[in-house]
């Protein structure tokens, strides 16, 4: 693996993960920060109840178990993408619709503390496939959602993601869980 992975240009991704990246690029080093938010996430969420984690900061909105959630489910669909493109498969890849995918998580119903802990055997894997990965195999390109995207686009989206709904938890629902 390259010792600092350089951030994406943006012929690399679609605009629609410009805030993914830039954000990603905001933490410095990705590799450090794929790691650095496996106790982040802990540290920010581990101390609420599961009562407290179904709290929703509107009714139309998705509760913090959902949002865990949808990391988990970001974290498989965005790891997926990066294993086949690293390897150099240039079959395109579908995109998914995240709102269903909430929906049918019955996240509300799951011991919040196995989500947390799903995230992070998850993330931990994905620390481990990156650290292993050649430089070429992080500068592939292939397709998905109909865009291109690059291997090292998807390590930072992995990052940025986190820290988008991070940002968002700690703004809107942490005050008031």
């Amino acid at each position: 693996m390259p010792a600092q992975i350089k951030s994406p240009e943006p012929n690399e991704f679609a605009e629609f993960y410009s805030d993914y990246i830039r954000r990603a690029d905001a933490r410095g080093n990705v590799t450090s920060a794929l790691a650095s938010q496996v106790t982040e996430v802990r540290s920010a969420l581990g101390g609420l109840s599961d009562s407290q984690a179904r709290f929703r900061n509107g009714p139309a909105e998705w509760s913090i178990k959902e949002v865990v959630s949808h990391l988990i489910d970001g974290e498989r669909v965005f790891s997926y993408r990066l294993l086949r493109i690293s390897r150099k498969d240039k079959t395109p890849l579908p995109g998914f619709e995240q709102g269903d995918y909430v929906r049918e998580s019955g996240a509300d119903e799951m011991p919040f503390n196995d989500l947390l802990d799903e995230f992070e055997s998850l993330r931990r894997a994905n620390i481990l496939a990156v650290k292993n990965m050649s430089e070429e195999a992080v500068a592939q390109v292939g397709t998905a959602s109909g865009m291109p995207i690059s291997a090292r686009a998807l390590i930072y989206i992995l990052v940025g993601h986190v820290e988008h709904h991070m940002a968002s938890l700690k703004e809107k629902y942490l005050p008031f869980a």
